[in-house]
């Protein structure tokens, strides 16, 4: 399959379906999503590959409720006009609605979204004269949670309302597909079961894996293996970097400037 920016994606199995088929069937009957797991595991690309209607909103801590319902604009003439948000868009125009990184947002920006997703699937524009928008059908919201990042919060009131939560991690088969070095699989799967533990805090996704293999076929693996190093968080690097060595068989340094030449 392709998504929006052209790049293949590989469905995954989800109970007993094809990932995007099972979320198409999820949002068929009004049950939105929430998919959780590490950054890098292809939430995004997920959602990308299964919805082609779809508007992202990007959450952090500075989302306000304008980036939801919209807020007014200066137009050329110098006069002030509503500017509709996409939440007010998909409701509008019955599309998809994917709230990626959910639980940076402030939970009370967040609580606009929640009269569209419940049995009312109205909400109020309250900056834009009180006005009441109701969904038309097709409107359906997903989200992204990255556990563990720091600032994120899943309250609750948002998990009450994802009755659908799916959990992403990396698809190491996939991976294998892909040729990526088996090393750095064995690498990552290594640090993966020890972030499981408790041990760390970190550990290589595809995304990271992906990134190894386009740097090995450009500077060569010694280079890709001290990048994938050199992007541990400091409390865990020496944790990394005994496994590395165990799996290359050497000891690996950050990648860095040398000698000058």
């Amino acid at each position: 399959m392709r998504r929006p920016n052209g790049q293949a994606y590989h469905p995954r199995v989800l109970a007993d379906l094809a990932d995007v088929d099972a979320l198409r069937r999820l949002r068929k009957a009004h049950i939105p999503a929430l998919l959780y797991g590490p950054p890098g595991t292809g939430k995004t690309s997920l959602v990308e590959a299964a919805f082609d209607d779809l508007i992202t909103v990007a959450g952090d801590g500075d989302t306000a409720v304008a980036d939801f319902v919209g807020e007014y604009t200066q137009t050329k003439a110098g006069t002030y006009e509503f500017v509709y948000g996409p939440l007010v868009t998909a409701m509008t125009e019955g599309r998809c609605l994917f709230i990626d990184d959910a639980t940076l947002i402030s939970p009370k920006v967040l609580a606009v979204v929640y009269p569209a997703m419940d049995g009312r699937r109205q909400i109020t524009v309250k900056a834009h004269t009180g006005e009441t928008i109701t969904a038309k059908d097709g409107f359906y919201v997903i989200a992204g949670h990255n556990p563990g990042v720091h600032g994120a919060v899943l309250t609750d009131a948002l998990a009450s309302r994802f009755s659908a939560q799916i959990r992403v991690s990396t698809d190491y088969d996939l991976a294998r597909t892909l040729k990526i070095d088996s090393r750095a699989i064995k690498v990552a799967r290594n640090l993966s079961a020890r972030a499981e533990a408790g041990v760390i805090g970190w550990a290589p996704q595809l995304r990271e894996l992906i990134a190894y293999q386009k740097i090995a076929r450009v500077l060569g693996v010694e280079a890709a293996v001290a990048n994938l190093i050199g992007i541990v968080p400091e409390e865990d690097r020496d944790e990394a970097a005994e496994v590395i060595r165990s799996v290359y068989g050497q000891k690996i340094t950050p990648l860095a400037l040398g000698r000058q030449l």
